[in-house]
């Protein structure tokens, strides 16, 4: 006799191998709504075969494929949903169907679907590029209410510990502090804290005390990190401590730094693919450089240069030995591994220039470190993220 578990683990499998595993094991039970999700999977994945498939292109198919995505909304979680619209994406050429307004009201906004967006903003018409800003809009406002404080807590109190004053006049004194600090000067006898050391609070400068450069090359397999460069970008323009350019590039630079207050105005003016020419970027990022030992340089790249190489890795020679921190981030996003240029990023490192990639939540702390002036390199070992080793010999 099958025990309730059995019988659960027999249905997880009937769905998951679909129309076939249905008609072999037809004694295994399955709801109306079991039946439901199955036929939703089965038109997916059961390609190319049968005649219930989803169906890309346009015309008579689309009211189909918008019932379908609202189904799989309705019988999944959200993180199924995005991965069964991925596969939709690419499997059913359904990118052009994205081209009209009711099928984007009828898809989970993610990472993944704004990227696909970017990627087609050039052929957009007019009638549905305010649904697709819609869209993506309400993709950058949820990853805003996620990244926003944790940055910005980061980097504040990274300043904050950066400028500590440890002789402060009395109303600059950071009283929480100095208590921790002085704790074990306590006297027991006459029941007071004698504070032997006085911390106080920064003083304030109408200079701002770092400035950061992100430089985010445009090719196609960055599209992610854009997004989340872009929200970073604004929140850190957002902080008066901080002095933030946005630069993005492909064979030519566009200097987006007027464009941070609205992240969805910037994800619209990129154009994703093209060629890539990292040393005219980072030349371009170097002259805007003011005050070297003050300034962190973040290049997010896959590192497949375009450009000439032994420029690119003269200019970062420069850039390290005048005093500006270098990170090279190979990806900022939750995609995974990402593929780059080992070579051409081991050349980095043996410059100075560490090379990793990053995910959005680990991004504050990283900053938080490159602001404090510790070890970038020794900070993502502690994270365990895998930071390119420099070769045992290098010829520029």
């Amino acid at each position: 006799m099958e025990t309730s578990h059995e019988t659960e683990r027999m249905r997880r499998w009937v769905l998951a191998l679909g129309e076939e595993a249905r008609q072999c094991c037809d004694d295994v039970p399955l709801s109306a709504e079991d039946l439901e999700m199955s036929e939703a999977l089965s038109a997916l994945y059961d390609q190319p075969e049968g005649s219930r498939g989803l169906r890309g292109g346009s015309g008579a198919s689309s009211p189909r494929v918008a019932r379908w995505l609202g189904d799989i909304r309705k019988y999944f979680p959200s993180s199924v949903v995005q991965t069964m619209q991925r596969d939709a994406f690419e499997r059913l050429n359904l990118k052009n169907m994205l081209l009209q307004p009711e099928m984007l009201d009828s898809v989970q906004p993610d990472v993944h679907l704004v990227s696909t967006l970017m990627s087609m903003n050039g052929v957009i018409p007019t009638e549905t590029r305010e649904t697709a800003r819609l869209v993506v809009r309400k993709v950058v406002d949820e990853l805003m209410k996620q990244l926003e404080e944790p940055l910005r807590s980061a980097v504040t109190g990274a300043l904050n510990r950066a400028v500590r004053n440890r002789r402060p006049r009395h109303a600059e004194i950071d009283w929480n502090r100095t208590i921790r600090t002085n704790l074990r000067h306590w006297q027991e006898t006459y029941h007071t804290l004698i504070p032997e050391t006085l911390i106080g609070f920064g003083r304030k400068s109408q200079r701002p005390q770092r400035e950061i450069i992100l430089c985010i090359d445009q090719s196609g397999s960055m599209a992610d990190s854009i997004v989340y460069s872009s929200i970073f970008g604004a929140v850190m323009a957002s902080l008066p401590a901080v002095k933030t350019h946005l630069v993005l590039f492909d064979t030519s630079v566009v200097d987006l730094t007027e464009e941070m207050h609205d992240p969805v105005d910037i994800l619209f003016g990129v154009q994703l693919g093209g060629g890539t020419d990292i040393n005219r970027a980072v030349g371009y990022c170097q002259s805007l450089i003011r005050d070297p030992r003050n300034t962190i340089l973040v290049l997010i790249s896959d590192l497949y240069e375009g450009g000439v190489e032994r420029n690119l890795l003269q200019r970062a020679g420069e850039l390290i030995q005048s005093g500006v921190q270098c990170i090279a981030l190979l990806a900022l996003s939750n995609a995974g591994s990402p593929f780059y240029d080992k070579e051409l990023a081991a050349k980095l490192a043996a410059l100075g220039v560490p090379s990793f990639a990053c995910t959005p939540d680990i991004f504050p702390g990283m900053m938080a470190a490159a602001i404090r002036r510790e070890d970038v390199n020794l900070w993502a070992a502690q994270q365990g993220l895998a930071a390119t080793p420099a070769p045992r010999s290098m010829d520029t």
